[in-house]
């Protein structure tokens, strides 16, 4: 059987049960924010499971996507070493939801393993919790199993729990002794891969207190798991699960790309873990994760390093695994479509985190290896933490392939004194970052010397309004400042990126001016300026004014931002989640995960589908201390590692955005007027950055462009000033050096019947510089006529020019003469008597005009 035929009918088995197939959920949890990633069947029953929430159905089967690498189930350092650790893999799964229990789920495990699959009985091995008699006794009576073939084990092996506290019960596994020696009950939890485990059957019918105790559940719950490789393997007869055609495509493509065959065992573990986590990595990507620095990101980026590395192995050092995504696509995404809807999205990112860190590893081996050569020769056996910190942190090379690399040359790291390093830089990095206040936080634990007990509190008002009458609970001074704590307050302290309120503390005609809050416990101190030393102390009635215009300015910042963060999903992908904020009265910033500089074409869909939901007057819903499992069902966004108590506050922006968010917003989208981005840039590998501005803010931006365009035609105008005058003394620059030519022409002079001629070819830019040189000509010669001839634009001009004394004596002028001239060059011209100007287009004839210059004057004497 193919491991498609299988998986089918493993679900048509239970369907037959009357059990309703489910879709698997994503390998991404993002409603359970304390999962790293889906690691089991039965996480998607998790709310039916504790009791909050149900189903439309009581039974139900699927095939679930899971990814282990992180806690107890932390598969990764096995993966390729062994022949069925995968950090991905497939989960078959049948529920029983307060229906069936015990009988039914061994009976039936029991039918299809033996009946369906037809599975060697002689091979299979039951065993139970050791108080659990019931299974025991189904296991004995109502199938054909070996009686001897049933062992019972303690919790380690036999009892399932969701946590330290919750549901919980007994299981009862099923193993397969693949040896020869197979009744010999010592390898069933023997952790070989002659027996292995391949079905677990949960049976949920406890619920264990705080203190411990188990205490019964009023419905019980059936749980199954089945490894899909592993029973793949075992179906197909191989003695590995990447030797079944669940991997085989995979692995032949990696033995294609490298030249090398599978067939070698120096070969067969770095093909296995690149198999292995591209799978994780194409899950993981389509189901909206992205590798980044922290969480899950954080681990897909060492998974797909670990990949990268491993390919250098084969021989692979350009980017590689990226090609492996089709193959993936092509033979399972019959059964996960995600895979071909996001294939190209998957790509992209793969390929860019390869790229990205070829580079760290290229430099990073080069590093390690001469690390490593130098310990060697010292004797040692150990690469100091210092010099496994500095590949870390100089270098971006990740601390646990320098501990690969270090184990296969016979070598260890000293892991305790690299966290140590680490500890102390994240202590310094700690103390350079820390608030402002600090010092004065630091004294606020004592809260006798406010004058408050525990008990007092501060009621934040601010979300409905923003001035409101209190009475002063706690006071202190401390330097040049007052640290006022009221019963009630409007002001907003600093939270989720959302910066302080500001405004005024108003007591008795006086005001004060608030110029900063801060949060202790759940008390509210409001650090006032007071110069007048107006006397403020416990129990005073005051009246908290927050500005109520910068306020607006945050909230339509505040809400653009969840409409942003909805439009960059809308656009780049669900993968897209906030990394960080800032929301202030001037403007927003948005950190959020993506591979890729955005292009201006989606920079522009982004912003402009912000600014259409802003100009369709959507309403603003504030949903404040719901239920948490109430907010979850709505579908608001939420991410790993955020904190969220027994009840959120979410805001809910039309049908485009659900956020958990405890900050301030405008009530209909249209308050916040218009939105623009002002850039976009990268803060970190896979975080990208945007700044914006909304409201006043886009104004403000608007009269910056207005100011610096017109500063721009300032600059311009003055610039081509300048241009002009420079061009203007070149010109005279030029025309200087030119005119010192007329010299070299006054050296050659003809005679003609008494007259004296002076003629020559010369170097002018236009007309202008050449009847300036005529000028200059006339003044240097005394009784004489002249004749200057120019190329210039592809054309002839020339200038003649006649003393006073020969136009009064001879009669000359230099218009009639200028004329003929010209003529010979293809052109006319005249002027006055003393000085003219004429030009011709043929150029060729510049000497013969030349020459006929004295015959011109000649025929007017």
């Amino acid at each position: 059987m193919t491991s498609a035929e299988i998986r089918q009918q493993f679900l048509d088995f239970f369907k037959s049960k009357d059990h309703r197939i489910v879709h698997s959920s994503p390998v991404v949890p993002f409603d359970d924010p304390t999962l790293l990633f889906t690691n089991a069947g039965m996480n998607q029953f998790k709310d039916v499971f504790l009791g909050t929430g149900t189903r439309e159905y009581k039974r139900a089967a699927d095939t679930q996507k899971c990814i282990r690498v992180s806690g107890k189930h932390n598969d990764l350092e096995e993966v390729g070493q062994d022949t069925y650790h995968h950090t991905f893999f497939e989960m078959l799964g049948n529920w029983s939801f307060g229906d069936y229990y015990k009988p039914e789920a061994i009976q039936w495990a029991w039918q299809l393993l033996t009946e369906v699959w037809k599975l060697p009985k002689e091979r299979l091995w039951a065993t139970v919790y050791r108080s659990d008699d019931e299974a025991l006794e189904i296991w004995r009576t109502k199938t054909d199993i070996n009686p001897n073939h049933i062992l019972k084990f303690g919790e380690k092996d036999n009892f399932w729990e969701m946590g330290d506290t919750g549901p919980c019960g007994p299981c009862s596994e099923i193993h397969i002794n693949l040896s020869d020696d197979y009744e010999n009950p010592k390898y069933v939890n023997a952790g070989t891969p002659e027996c292995i485990e391949i079905w677990n059957l949960v049976f949920i019918q406890y619920n264990r207190d705080s203190e411990g105790v188990l205490h019964d559940l009023p419905a019980k719950h059936v749980d199954t798991g089945m490894g899909f490789e592993r029973i793949c393997a075992v179906l197909q007869k191989k003695s590995s699960n990447y030797d079944t055609d669940v991997f085989s495509p995979l692995i032949e493509t990696i033995s294609k790309l490298s030249g090398y065959s599978y067939d070698t065992d120096e070969h067969k573990v770095p093909m296995r873990v690149i198999a292995d986590h591209i799978r994780t990595l194409s899950f993981a990507i389509a189901d909206g994760a992205v590798p980044g620095n922290e969480g899950r990101g954080y681990v897909l980026r060492r998974i797909l390093r670990r990949a990268a590395r491993y390919g250098r192995k084969l021989g692979l050092n350009k980017p590689f695994l990226y090609q492996l995504v089709a193959v993936l696509v092509d033979y399972m995404s019959d059964v996960f479509p995600e895979l071909e809807q996001n294939q190209s999205h998957i790509e992209k990112i793969i390929k860019a985190e390869e790229e990205s860190f070829n580079t760290t590893l290229d430099r990073g081996i080069e590093l390690f290896e001469g690390i490593a050569s130098k310990v060697e020769a010292s004797g040692s056996k150990t690469i100091a933490g210092e010099d496994v910190f500095m590949l870390y942190d100089t270098f971006g090379f990740p601390v646990d392939l320098t501990a690969v690399m270090a184990r296969e040359r016979g070598l260890s790291i000293d892991e305790k004194r690299f966290n140590e390093l680490m500890d102390e830089q994240k202590m310094r990095a700690r103390e350079s970052t820390k608030d402002k206040f600090a010092s004065q936080s630091a004294s606020f634990s004592d809260l006798g010397s406010f004058g408050l007990s525990e008990e007092d509190k501060t009621e934040f008002v601010g979300y409905d309004k923003l001035s409101v009458n209190a009475h002063v609970i706690g006071y202190k001074r401390e330097e040049d400042k007052d640290y006022v704590i009221l019963d009630r307050t409007p002001f907003y302290v600093e939270s989720g990126g959302q910066i302080d309120d500001l405004g005024e503390i108003k007591i008795g005609k006086k005001l004060l001016k608030v110029v900063d809050v801060l949060k202790i416990s759940d008390k509210i101190a409001h650090v006032v300026e007071n110069p007048d030393n107006v006397k403020i102390e416990k129990g005073m009635k005051v009246t908290a004014i927050v500005d109520e215009k910068r306020r607006w300015d945050i909230m339509r910042n505040h809400t653009a931002t969840h409409l942003l963060h909805a439009a960059l999903r809308k656009v780049l992908g669900t993968h897209v989640h906030q990394s960080g904020s800032y929301v202030g009265p001037d403007r927003l910033r948005f950190d959020f995960a993506h591979y890729s500089k955005l292009t201006q074409d989606e920079i522009d869909q982004i912003e402009s589908i912000v600014n259409d939901q802003i100009r369709s007057n959507i309403k603003v819903n504030h949903h404040r201390a719901i239920p948490f499992e109430e907010a979850k069902q709505m579908g608001a966004l939420m991410f790993f590692g955020d904190k969220y108590g027994d009840h959120v506050n979410v805001i809910e922006a039309g049908d485009i955005s659900k956020e958990f968010c405890g900050g301030t917003h405008v009530t209909n989208s249209a308050q916040i007027g218009i939105f623009k981005i002002l850039s976009e840039s990268s803060i970190a590998s896979g975080i990208r950055r945007i700044e914006a501005v909304t409201g006043k803010g886009v104004e403000e931006f608007i009269h910056s462009q207005a100011e610096a365009i017109k500063t721009e035609e300032e600059k311009v105008a003055q610039l081509q000033e300048e241009k002009r005058k420079l061009e203007k003394e070149i010109a005279e620059l030029s025309l200087k050096s030119k005119l010192g030519g007329i010299d070299s022409i006054l050296q050659k002079p003809s005679l003609i019947d008494g007259v004296t001629i002076y003629k020559g070819k010369v170097q002018a830019a236009n007309m202008d510089e050449l009847k300036a040189m005529g000028d200059e000509l006339r003044l240097k010669m005394k009784e004489a006529a002249g004749v200057l001839i120019s190329e210039f634009d592809s054309k002839v001009g020339i200038v003649c020019v006649v003393s006073d004394s020969l136009m009064k004596s001879k009669n000359l002028a230099a218009g009639k003469i200028v004329g003929d001239i010209a003529k010979i060059v293809g052109g006319g011209g005249g002027g006055r008597p003393h000085l003219a100007t004429a030009g011709g287009k043929d150029i060729t004839k510049i000497g013969e005009a030349l020459d006929q210059v004295e015959n011109v004057v000649k025929k007017y004497l």
